[in-house]
């Protein structure tokens, strides 16, 4: 019985639903603010035959040739997929760590890692559909250097949702969700990196200050970035929806597909073809993470400085 208690109270805890709600908004703060370097991304990765790869030249193109507004296409879709993402993410990260210091098991890297990687396979599999909706909705109305790219005409997310449904069939919705599951080593990564230098600098009771935070946060993100970074393409593309590839690729993105992409972008850029607008990404994901995390402690700091409760069991 006392055992069914302390799963209840693990998975149904105020505690884990405030640092869920600050997980969003963290993240919608951050996203919103750093939105056009995600812009100039995602155009690098799919728009293959753009020649440059500076990101304030993309981003001075895409004003220029779409108007300055442009730079926020998608901006609603992309906001809303991550507000429910992350509060996935956070809810499911932040309920195994109280239902492992509730097992009074000490926190390693290890540890970290796997719940990680579970919370990850939980966020995509419930939110690869927004995801794909997202990315099709940022590239609607763009100018394509790749005319093999065609344009799509949704007049919002549920138009999305309901146009992919009936001409691609459900199964589309999840598309990439093979690469995106590979990917949840990213988050996982970052938040092994993040936790284990937070007890670091924590250590004795030391406060650790927003600064620190920040720095924490990008290191954290730049690592797990660099090291996910091709597979991030192949996700996008994927998303994209407009990969012919080997007829394999199914639902969720076969092997066969993502072996195809990587090396079909191999061969017609080199290995450093597998990078392409990381230098966007770096910018954009390493300053969206280290501000999320920002406000995101910051937030969980003042509620339960509020409501009185004690956040031992949670950090």
């Amino acid at each position: 019985m006392s055992d069914n208690g302390g799963t209840a109270v693990g998975l149904l805890s105020y505690e884990t639903l405030v640092h869920a709600v600050a997980g969003a908004m963290g993240s919608v703060t951050a996203m919103s603010v750093f939105f056009p370097l995600d812009t100039a991304k995602s155009r690098l990765q799919v728009d293959e035959k753009r020649k440059s790869n500076s990101t304030p030249v993309i981003l001075a193109e895409i004003a220029k040739e779409e108007g300055l507004l442009s730079l926020y296409r998608g901006w609603l879709p992309v906001i809303s997929s991550l507000c429910c993402s992350n509060f996935v993410y956070f809810y499911t990260f932040n309920t195994l760590k109280r239902l492992n210091a509730a097992g009074q098991i000490k926190s390693r890297p290890g540890r970290d890692l796997l719940m990680g990687v579970a919370a990850g396979v939980v966020n995509v599999l419930l939110t690869t559909p927004m995801w794909v909706v997202n990315t099709r909705l940022k590239l609607q109305g763009a100018k394509f250097r790749n005319e093999d790219l065609q344009q799509t005409h949704y007049r919002g997310i549920f138009d999305a949702f309901s146009q992919i449904i009936s001409k691609e069939g459900l199964g589309t919705l999840w598309n990439g969700t093979l690469p995106s599951l590979i990917l949840v080593l990213n988050p996982a990564v970052q938040f092994m990196i993040y936790e284990g230098m937070k007890r670091k600098a924590g250590r004795g009771g030391k406060k650790i200050s927003s600064a620190e935070i920040f720095l924490i946060g990008a290191i954290a993100k730049a690592i797990a970035t660099t090291a996910t970074y091709p597979l991030q393409t192949v996700q996008a593309i994927l998303r994209f929806g407009q990969y012919k590839g080997d007829g394999k690729g199914g639902v969720i993105g076969s092997l066969s597909s993502i072996f195809s992409l990587l090396m079909d972008r191999i061969r017609r850029y080199g290995a450093l073809g597998l990078y392409k607008g990381l230098e966007a990404k770096l910018l954009q994901t390493v300053l969206t993470a280290a501000l999320m995390f920002v406000v995101y402690e910051k937030i969980t700091t003042a509620t339960f400085k509020v409501m009185g409760l004690n956040k031992k069991l949670t950090h």
